[in-house]
């Protein structure tokens, strides 16, 4: 028969209470929750939490700390579990590129020094970098509050320490804490996650934390993942990293622990057949400066400034390869020009290392578009550059020259793709914009398809002049009714257009299109000799030859509505639906045609 069961909870927990480390020792197991690459499906670390305290009379892992607390057994209970769970950790295949994650209990911080010089004595003798792990804070209390903590940040990042804020978004002083301090991640906690591909208020917030997050130079996680949906909305609204029961639940066995889940990077995607414009334009301008390592040598750094004359600064990776801001040279002339300036450096009473002059900077991901890196360039304050990454490793960097190259050559492109007759973009733009607006799911969407019918036997009898008059009307009708800048209007080519709009109501969108429609009708007739309009049909020859008699030129409308919520992130999904609907508004009286994407499912 166990403990538990022969002994009331109640009445073990008041035993336990008294000796909490020394039972849980006994009881106590770290279970592992991998945290994924939201885009590749590779795992970049793990979550430890603490299991079996229930063994003992304690009902959750927190109402065990907090007795721990109340008996003055909290840094021991701390220093047994976090030990534990690096000797775990380093048994692992991938400890050497993975990141451990360790909760750091905001009461503990005026003994964090002690913690971190106990962990960096297990970590040196498993021969694991500081930057293996990663603290987080947790917001159940206020971090900023304690006097200890500003001096604990600057210990942990000098040694090299990664750091998250936990349960980002339900807790104290988040905004301050991710503000004033170097953070490497921001965990967004689960209250802001569950349901978000149905909650247009909670994509906008995700929306809004992630581009503030990499602004700052601050990785993003999404916590607590349970669907699918949850997934795709999270990657899609440019979530770097993922943790949650729908890729992992935790575990207290090793065996279980995947590397990779390589179809998270498929999920709800088609096959990927080119690059976007963006990206190849970014990888042009990419330049791949050498890297200064936080384990190196001042002297190391010294040298590299030393044969690169012409270069102010160089991007700082950690040992995982993963980038943690820049090094300026004025940040070490003092020490340069100074007597003994680099003897001070070397003293290691004055214990000063790269990671004292680190200088965060903004980190966006090679599939960033470029509309979004002049975004976050538009809101930084002095930093010289943007690090670039492919996954969560260092790719380069983007400078600001670099970016205008990368603005003006997507302008150029733009206009050598827009149709000369109308001047509205072509096919690339109108796929671009159908790729933004499938993936954000605030608003219903309307994208418009129009055709013109019998346009061939006009063009045929009245000459391409007067057929590309009737383009040119139309293009005109277009951007007289759909004026407004956040819609799209585009020429697919010929008597082909295409209309995008978000927000508008169905009826909205049919008042508009019908005048839009009726003066088209109108317009058109005066193209006409009085002879075909009065018979209302014209001959000509149909496409295999034969001589027809044809109604006068119209156009047709099919629209297909996606409504509020749903995310696509392959628009080849919509493409599919197109020549349907075209079919159905060339067959009805009134030549226009509504279909809703979910109709297709």
């Amino acid at each position: 028969m166990s403990l538990t069961a022969a002994v009331e909870p109640g009445v073990l927990r008041r035993y336990a209470s008294d000796q909490i480390v020394t039972l849980a020792k006994l009881v106590i197991e770290n279970a592992f929750q991998p945290i994924v690459e939201a885009g590749t499906g590779a795992v970049f670390g793990y979550e430890s939490l603490m299991r079996g305290q229930e063994r003992i009379g304690f009902g959750s892992p927190l109402d065990m700390l907090d007795e721990a607390e109340r008996t003055g057994q909290l840094l021991g209970l701390e220093q047994m579990v976090t030990s534990r769970a690096l000797a775990k950790f380093a048994t692992l295949p991938n400890a050497v590129s993975a990141t451990l994650f360790l909760n750091l209990d905001v009461r503990l911080i005026p003994q964090g020094g002690v913690l971190v010089d106990s962990l960096l004595q297990h970590m040196k003798k498993a021969g694991m970098a500081p930057s293996s792990v990663c603290f987080e804070f947790s917001e159940r209390f206020d971090n900023t509050s304690v006097p200890a903590f500003s001096g604990l940040v600057a210990r942990m990042r000098n040694a090299g320490f990664k750091l998250a804020i936990d349960d980002f978004g339900v807790g104290h002083g988040e905004m301050k804490l991710l503000s004033d301090y170097p953070v490497d991640y921001l965990k967004i906690d689960r209250h802001f996650i569950v349901d978000i591909d149905r909650s247009a208020r909670k994509r906008h917030i995700l929306r809004n934390l992630v581009n503030i997050a990499h602004v700052l130079g601050t990785r993003v996680i999404a916590e607590g993942i349970e669907t699918e949906a949850e997934f795709l909305t999270c990657r899609e609204f440019g979530v770097d990293l993922v943790q949650g029961w729908f890729i992992a639940r935790p575990t207290v066995l090793v065996n279980e622990l995947k590397q990779s889940f390589p179809h998270l990077q498929d999920l709800g995607k088609t096959v990927r057949n080119s690059q976007s414009l963006d990206e190849i334009l970014i990888r042009k301008q990419i330049e791949v400066l050498p890297t200064i390592r936080e384990s190196d040598s001042i002297d190391s750094v010294f040298e590299l400034f030393r044969r690169n004359p012409r270069r102010a600064y160089f991007p700082v990776v950690n040992a995982n390869d993963e980038p943690r801001g820049i090094i300026h040279e004025y940040q070490l002339k003092e020490y340069i020009y100074q007597p003994f300036g680099r003897d001070l450096l070397k003293n290691k009473v004055y214990e000063r290392s790269i990671s004292h002059f680190v200088e965060m900077a903004p980190i966006v991901g090679l599939d960033s578009d470029a509309d979004t890196l002049m975004a976050i360039f538009a809101n930084m304050e002095s930093s010289d550059c943007l690090i670039v990454t492919e996954g969560t490793h260092y790719a380069g960097i983007v400078s600001a020259a670099s970016l205008i190259k990368v603005i003006n050559e997507k302008q150029l492109k733009i206009a050598q793709d827009q149709n000369p007759l109308t001047g509205l973009p072509g096919n690339r733009a109108i796929h671009d914009f159908m790729q933004s607006t499938g993936r954000d799911g605030d608003e219903v969407r309307h994208f418009c398809y129009c055709d013109f019918d019998n346009f061939k036997p006009f063009n045929d009898a009245y000459g391409f002049h007067l057929g590309d008059h009737a383009i040119s009307l139309f293009a005109a009708l277009m951007r007289r009714y759909f004026f407004a800048e956040r819609n799209f209007l585009g020429h697919v080519g010929g008597d082909d257009f295409f209309i995008g709009v978000s927000g508008w109501s169905t009826g909205e969108l049919r008042e508009v299109l019908d005048r839009l429609l009726a003066d088209f009708h109108a317009d058109v007739l005066d193209l006409y000799s009085a002879e075909d309009r009065a018979a209302g049909r014209i001959r000509g020859h149909d496409r295999s030859g034969a001589e027809a008699e044809f109604p006068l030129m119209r156009c047709s409308i099919g629209i297909l509505q996606l409504p509020e919520g749903l995310v696509i992130d392959n628009i080849n999904r919509v493409s599919t639906s197109i020549a349907g609907i075209k079919t159905k508004a060339k067959e009805s009286a009134a030549g226009v045609a509504f279909l809703g994407l979910a109709e297709t499912n």
